[in-house]
């Protein structure tokens, strides 16, 4: 155990780094060509907000200007409608949304901060599964 808690990156978490080591894959959390629409109920079509390909959806989350990595992942029909956004929105690649919890968002994040770990993530918007692998730095 560290002396001080500023040398474990997982201090203020609940979860501690074995809860994200090696690789897990999140299935269907990205946003994929067949993420839900909303249909308007008159015309039988979706609205042209609603409208999008992956590869938009793609490109809108590498253009956030951040440090930390972004995916595109689905947003919900109610979004869609009461704001009229994309069918997309972005975060970071373990945001709790893709990763299930915020237990394991934190420990994720922790693990991307912190030099003693490698954190990688593949993000396949065919299928809208990601997946992300953590490593201790000194064993990758």
């Amino acid at each position: 155990m560290p002396e001080k808690p500023d040398d474990d990156p997982f201090h203020d978490c609940e979860l501690g780094p074995d809860a994200v080591l090696g690789t897990r894959t999140f299935h269907d959390v990205l946003f994929t060509d067949d993420t839900e629409t909303p249909v308007n109920v008159l015309t039988g079509e979706t609205p042209a907000h609603s409208q999008a390909t992956v590869e938009e959806a793609k490109a809108f989350a590498a253009s956030i200007d951040t440090d930390t990595p972004q995916i595109a992942l689905p947003a919900s029909v109610e979004t869609q409608v009461e704001t009229q956004s994309k069918p997309y929105t972005s975060a970071a690649f373990f945001h709790f949304k893709a990763t299930g919890t915020l237990e394991r968002h934190r420990a994720y994040h922790a693990a991307y901060d912190s030099d003693a770990f490698t954190v990688d993530f593949e993000a396949d918007y065919a299928s809208g599964d990601l997946t992300i692998t953590v490593d201790r730095a000194n064993e990758s």
